[in-house]
């Protein structure tokens, strides 16, 4: 009984370092939880995200082209002189709400 428990718990253990993994691969580089957290108020322009998060244009282009490829933030251009281009977050994005209000928790209790 006991080896059987153990061989549960190592396949558990598989598989949720698989799925943590495959969220880590979504999430990218650092600004990637920063990016959804400013995404979460609202549907924002490029270069309110710039200022927001203080970034350099091509770590945010990096970083927002990576959420668009993997579903989590939707682009959005209007066609203006110059061309206005929006983000806002997916479906899939909005499933992470969860994940970032328990990692605000945390944070607020242990840092």
């Amino acid at each position: 009984m006991r080896s059987k428990k153990r061989e549960n718990v190592q396949v558990y253990d598989a598989v949720c370092l698989r799925s943590i993994r495959g969220v880590m691969d979504i999430f990218g580089g650092k600004w990637s939880f920063l990016i959804i957290e400013q995404l979460h108020i609202g549907t924002m322009r490029f270069n309110e995200l710039h200022k927001a998060l203080d970034i350099s244009t091509k770590s945010l282009t990096d970083a927002l082209r990576h959420l668009e490829e993997t579903g989590i933030v939707e682009r959005n251009a209007i066609p203006t002189v110059p061309v206005t281009v929006e983000y806002s977050l997916t479906e899939k994005g909005r499933a992470f709400d969860p994940v970032l209000l328990a990692m605000k928790k945390r944070g607020s209790v242990w840092l």
